[in-house]
């Protein structure tokens, strides 16, 4: 496995693709377009595990400007190029070369294309935070940071991007006014934690800097907030998390621990850290302290900054970190020798893995800065979204092999 992504950057549009082929694409927002340290993908009626290219797909994000930024990306399409070439496989003979290779990088460069729109919405003042309904995805709650949250109505923005092909093209718009749905101005503090129940449409919970999380419960196209805090915790609640099948929450225990979790089933839980590492833990034996990390990764060197577990793959997780790296993880595998022999007889090299770099470890991808929040997309099995300081990213792993369909050359 290479665990380092060099790419080639091709100037026709908004598209990279890695040299050795292992991101089946990656789509770049720069950041004059597209500069968000928080976004979230929406659900749209385009199809559940969708495999065909070329994809769209829409995020809610974090905008410049005071305002919140709803982005359609179109016509996102991609080739997958095998890392061992085809005459090796075929006992053909040598290797490809720089020519070669150059060559099918023009004739991918004249056969991509990719496009963005948005429609940007007025927000009074700097927002932390926003999360998209999973029922109901129009539906977007904000987190100010003059410490009130807002839930907004987005449909017929979002209507407008999905009904034309030139709105907001190429990240330009006006900031239009809209008003939210709700403004709740109860908590005393700003804050970060945020969450929409995965299992009740419209339950929502929100945690503010000085350890109050109020619990909101739909009534009649508005919402009811509990104006009583749930008590439990003495410093600032920085995260927080449904369990996607029970009604019960899970949230960061305190500030300096600076934890992101994330809830998988119902017993598993991965959690990241200030001092770059993650841990896996089971919530069946976590009363008896270190017993419940099932695994403790050290590989990144700066703080966790976001971590989720793939809705398609229940072993497979992502996560980004200061230095200015995204990992992706899969638990369930574990050193081959055999294969790293069997590839090393197609390749005709002797290739040794890194004896530092754990087997789970399947991909890294480089080349952001500062890299903020990542999500998986829900309906694009294998397609991740991440942000940075420069902008949108939108890759698909090549060797995430069973998330992915098997193209024709």
């Amino acid at each position: 496995m290479d665990s380092t992504v060099n790419t080639k950057k091709i100037e026709f549009g908004c598209l990279k693709f890695d040299r050795r082929r292992e991101k089946r694409l990656l789509h770049t927002i720069d950041a004059n377009k597209g500069l968000a340290a928080s976004f979230d993908n929406l659900g749209d009626k385009l199809g559940l595990n969708r495999t065909e290219f070329p994809h769209t797909l829409y995020m809610a994000e974090k905008a410049p400007w005071n305002s919140i930024g709803l982005f359609k990306i179109s016509n996102v399409s991609g080739k997958r190029r095998d890392v061992v070439p085809k005459t090796l496989v075929n006992g053909d003979g040598g290797m490809e070369d720089e020519d070669d290779e150059d060559e099918d990088s023009d004739s991918d460069e004249e056969s991509v294309d990719g496009a963005s729109s948005v429609r940007r919405v007025a927000h009074q003042g700097c927002f932390n935070r926003i999360r998209a309904m999973p029922q109901n995805p129009h539906i977007c709650v904000t987190w100010a940071d003059y410490a009130h949250v807002q839930v907004w109505d987005m449909s017929i923005h979002l209507n407008a991007l999905a009904e034309s092909e030139t709105e907001g093209k190429d990240g330009t718009s006006p900031i239009l006014n809209r008003a939210p749905l709700v403004n709740f101005s109860g908590h005393k503090d700003e804050g970060y934690a945020i969450d929409w129940s995965p299992a009740t449409a419209g339950r929502l919970l929100s945690g503010d800097c000085m350890s109050m999380i109020h619990l909101w419960e739909p009534a009649s196209g508005s919402w009811t907030v509990d104006p009583i805090p749930l008590a439990g915790h003495t410093a600032s609640v920085e995260d927080i998390q449904w369990s996607p099948s029970e009604a019960k929450w899970g949230s960061r225990l305190d500030y300096l621990s600076r934890h992101i979790t994330q809830m998988l089933a119902s017993c598993m839980l991965a959690s990241g850290s200030d001092d770059g590492t993650f841990s896996i833990h089971d919530l069946r034996v976590i009363k008896d302290g270190d017993k419940d990390k099932v695994a403790h990764f050290e590989y990144h060197k700066h703080p966790i900054t976001s971590i989720e577990w793939s809705a398609h793959e229940s072993s497979t997780l992502a996560v980004s970190s200061g230095d200015n790296q995204l990992t992706i993880w899969d638990l369930s595998l574990e050193k081959d020798e055999e294969e790293e022999a069997e590839f090393k007889a197609q390749t005709k090299e002797q290739v040794n893995t890194p004896q530092d770099l754990p087997p789970q470890l399947l991909f890294v991808h480089q080349g952001q800065k500062d890299l903020k929040e990542l999500h998986w997309h829900n309906q694009i099995p294998g397609m991740i979204v991440s942000t940075a300081a420069d902008g949108f990213n939108v890759l698909m792993p090549y060797n995430i092999q069973n998330t992915l369909p098997d193209l024709a050359a």
